[in-house]
């Protein structure tokens, strides 16, 4: 061919190695990284859409790490020419980022750089691989800070429905408490407490469960709510004063088990047995 076009300038053996580091080098080894290959796809088409296609340029799709369309494609791009195609590319890439960022990640910087390479059509030289250079730089860091803050976002969301899923099983537990004490409360679930303790810990028998089951009726009815009004005595066992009944746990006033877990304390210490406890009260109207 007699004809040159000034755009496509050669590479002399002497500049091949600072060729193969260009700017626009980099910038496709960036966008063949794991990281950045899905929206290098997106960039292709736009490219395709435009200035040059992945089918019909070989060069670009060898840059971006894809494949070619056609075997018979048309001679690779270079220069100029090449740096423009790669300005597009870079544009649809950084685009599709700021668009796709997290909403919390500032593209501000992105933005601009986006806009400073718009007009790459009238740039050539180092003012385009610059603004390229730039705009892939800006890109990496918009994408980096995005995918940090969707694992931040991700992290407080566990926590959020971890501390939820806590709360729900306290509530639960609270719950299943309060009906297990409202069960003890009652007179039959005390009489079980009592008759279980009176076995487990001090080994009185069902006779003498019976004394201190006529003793308790006698004094309280076995009502952990019952208070004597002529002299103040308190709860189950009727202690007087029911603080005596703190030594054995804080909620002495509402937990029938708390109260009964001290008067058998206190008929042990006192009488040794129920039925002897039983035998004073009948003798002396108290015990």
């Amino acid at each position: 061919m007699t004809g040159r076009n000034t755009d496509l300038p050669t590479t002399t053996a002497s500049t091949r190695r600072e060729a193969l580091n260009s700017p626009n080098r980099r910038l496709r080894r960036a966008l063949r990284r794991p990281t950045t290959l899905i929206v290098g796809g997106a960039a292709v088409l736009a490219v395709a859409g435009g200035i040059a296609t992945v089918g019909t340029q070989p060069a670009i799709g060898e840059a971006l790490g894809m494949p070619t369309a056609s075997a018979t494609a048309a001679p690779a791009l270079a220069g100029t020419a090449l740096d423009r195609a790669q300005a597009a590319a870079t544009i649809a890439t950084a685009e599709t980022i700021a668009d796709s960022a997290n909403e919390k990640t500032d593209t501000g910087v992105l933005e601009r750089r986006i806009d400073a390479l718009d007009d790459y059509r009238k740039l050539s030289g180092a003012a385009l691989t610059s603004r390229i250079s730039s705009t892939v730089d800006a890109t990496t860091a918009v994408a980096d800070a995005s995918a940090a803050q969707d694992k931040r976002d991700a992290d407080a969301k566990a926590a959020a429905a971890a501390a939820a899923k806590r709360a729900a099983a306290e509530r639960a537990a609270a719950a299943e408490a309060a009906r297990k004490q409202a069960a003890a409360n009652t007179v039959e679930g005390a009489k079980a407490t009592a008759s279980s303790l009176a076995s487990s810990k001090y080994g009185w028998g069902s006779d003498q469960f019976q004394c201190l089951d006529n003793l308790w009726t006698k004094e309280s009815g076995w009502n952990y709510q019952a208070v004597n009004a002529n002299g103040g005595a308190t709860g189950i066992p009727q202690a007087l004063p029911g603080s005596k009944m703190a030594t054995i746990a804080s909620d002495w006033r509402t937990n029938a088990t708390t109260q009964i877990t001290w008067g058998l304390q206190y008929i042990s210490d006192a009488y040794g047995t129920p039925c002897a406890a039983w035998s004073h009260s009948q003798a002396s109207n108290f015990y």
